[in-house]
């Protein structure tokens, strides 16, 4: 199959944004997307407005997100503390428990439409793992999923299991957003005050503590997106915030 023949996905880096503002934007692609899929799909094609796939970029300021079956109790800090730390909290509509998302971490929200790719959320989760595992393997690091936890992992099955990635998704009518938070330069020490992603007995680690040293993050943006082209049979195609607005 030649790159024509490939299904386009919009890409756009958000840069540096709060959280809030990305989620609205999110939310706009994603409920475009759902109404373009209320028409006969034909229907649609032939009218010219057929459905589009979106993957966003984005660094969030400190933030602490917990997902719709999450744990209050995995919230370590109280209302005082989190503004002394200059962190805001969110209670999200994505599946998972609590996680973080703060700088040096690159966070990727795909909207796909995945009737126009597979209609199986498993097998979503472990192409999106599949992503990462195939970036930090090019930092020598071996990527791995550990049983029934998503996201990824270092040394699962030994004492020293740690999560590099973590994710959590939300689909309706087989549309996806939210997506990963992947641990890039990321400042370990917010992790303290929360019980990441409801996990107790594991730790989590960044790129950079990994390789020992400061990591290109524009490097890694060029790997991730590679390796999502490869693993979704797709192609990216650069956009910005205007543009890819619905």
């Amino acid at each position: 199959m030649s790159q024509k023949d490939l299904r386009t996905v919009h890409f756009a880096d958000l840069g540096r944004r709060a959280y809030q503002d990305a989620w609205d934007f999110q939310e706009a692609l994603f409920a475009d997307t759902l109404e373009r899929k209320t028409s006969n799909r034909k229907a649609a094609r032939e009218a010219g407005v057929p459905t589009k796939d979106y993957l966003l970029f984005v660094e969030h300021n400190h933030v602490y997100t917990l997902g719709k079956s999450g744990d209050y109790a995995n919230l370590l800090a109280n209302e005082s503390q989190l503004k002394e730390l200059g962190i805001e909290f969110y209670k999200i509509n994505r599946g998972g428990d609590i996680t973080y998302h703060g700088p040096g971490q690159l966070v990727g929200y795909p909207i796909l439409d995945l009737d126009e790719h597979f209609t199986d959320i498993h097998r979503y989760l472990r192409t999106l793992e599949d992503v990462i595992i195939d970036t930090i393997a090019e930092y020598g690091l071996k990527g791995d999923r550990s049983p029934g936890e998503t996201g990824v992992w270092l040394d699962v099955g030994t004492p020293f299991a740690r999560k590099i990635c973590a994710m959590g998704v939300r689909a309706s009518r087989w549309v996806t957003m939210h997506g990963w938070a992947f641990n890039v330069n990321t400042d370990l020490k917010y992790f303290q005050y929360i019980v990441p992603c409801g996990i107790t007995d594991k730790a989590v680690t960044s790129l950079h503590l990994e390789v020992g040293r400061a990591i290109d993050e524009d490097e890694v943006k060029e790997k991730v997106k590679r390796h999502f082209e490869a693993r979704f049979n797709v192609v990216l195609e650069e956009g910005c915030w205007e543009r890819l607005k619905p």
